[in-house]
């Protein structure tokens, strides 16, 4: 199973989506996806999905949302996906599985390669890692006050891959090439003073 916060929640069955359900049942799995193979009590997913207000049934409305989950990311497996622990429930990635933590792997090694002196295989890792994304991370998901933290994280790893990215195409000499990305990402992130300083560069 395949599962995508980098843009709208998705999950996918060798390249199909799967029917995940409305929308408290997708807030669901990303309280999941948020926490990777973590076991997660029915007090805290109640905590996360609820916050301080939560209503009377929330125990059981946890219970049926997981039943529900759990039968939408089974389909033809045998093994499941979402499995009940002594202490809560489980959701079961495998390494690669998500996303997000294939772009932090391809990030992190951009980084050292371009750390090495190696800016080719740096630009080769900073691209194929922002071409996971696909918007704003968990854009479907945004209002939701569990993401907020995690989605403002992303999003500031994603701007420093953008500006390694652009450190590697300057150590090619690729300059000309930059001026008008820089300029894009100067509109959008105004107050990125390493934008700016590239530019200058460039």
């Amino acid at each position: 199973m395949d599962f995508r916060i980098l843009g709208p929640l998705e999950a996918l069955e060798e390249g199909h989506p799967v029917a995940l359900g409305g929308g408290r049942q997708r807030a669901l799995l990303a309280v999941f996806l948020l926490h990777p193979n973590e076991t997660l009590s029915t007090d805290r997913l109640i905590d996360e999905l609820w916050g301080e207000d939560p209503p009377s049934a929330a125990a059981k409305t946890v219970q049926v949302r997981i039943s529900r989950l759990r039968k939408a990311l089974a389909g033809d497996r045998r093994n499941e996906l979402l499995v009940t622990r002594d202490r809560g429930y489980e959701l079961h990635v495998d390494p690669g599985g998500l996303d997000s933590q294939r772009f932090e792997r391809l990030a992190a090694e951009g980084r050292a390669e371009l750390a090495a002196g190696q800016p080719r295989r740096a630009l080769a890792a900073f691209e194929e890692a922002l071409s996971l994304w696909r918007g704003d991370p968990l854009a479907d998901l945004g209002y939701e006050q569990f993401a907020q933290l995690e989605i403002a994280r992303l999003r500031d790893l994603r701007d420093a891959a953008r500006e390694q990215l652009i450190d590697a195409k300057l150590a090619l000499g690729r300059h000309a090439e930059v001026v008008g990305e820089l300029q894009a990402l100067i509109a959008e992130n105004p107050l990125r003073e390493r934008l700016r300083g590239q530019l200058m560069l460039a």
